[in-house]
């Protein structure tokens, strides 16, 4: 199984993510501290790392990784879909639905910890 370190916001994140989905390739997407600085072992994101412990740090290098790999089934279907929700990500829905649904409080300290699974 492939893992991905990687964030949400990251738009070089998402691209790794649409090219997994699109190769039909399932994976572990590893969320990371959101400044570099502060991540172990001061790795840029996204990185991919292989069930052989094979390292690629950096869309450019991920995506010369993936190009060996088999088209998926749905490739062209994923990529479609992709474009069709072009208007959606132009008007950052996501960021609207997380005002809407799942808004921060104003002060970082008004924030309540969540337990980690």
């Amino acid at each position: 199984m492939l893992t991905l370190y990687q964030a949400e916001w990251c738009p070089y994140s998402s691209a790794v993510r649409e090219r997994l989905t699109e190769l039909g390739i399932d994976f572990v997407a590893k969320q990371v501290a959101p400044r570099q600085k502060d991540r172990e072992g001061e790795h840029e994101i996204p990185l991919l790392v292989t069930e052989d412990d094979e390292r690629f740090e950096g869309t450019e290098a991920i995506f010369e990784f993936l190009a060996l790999l088999e088209p998926g089934e749905w490739e062209r279907d994923h990529r479609a879909q992709y474009r069709a929700h072009r208007a959606d990500r132009a008007r950052e829905t996501t960021a609207s639905v997380l005002a809407e649904q799942a808004p921060l409080a104003s002060k970082p300290e008004e924030c309540e910890p969540r337990a980690q699974p």
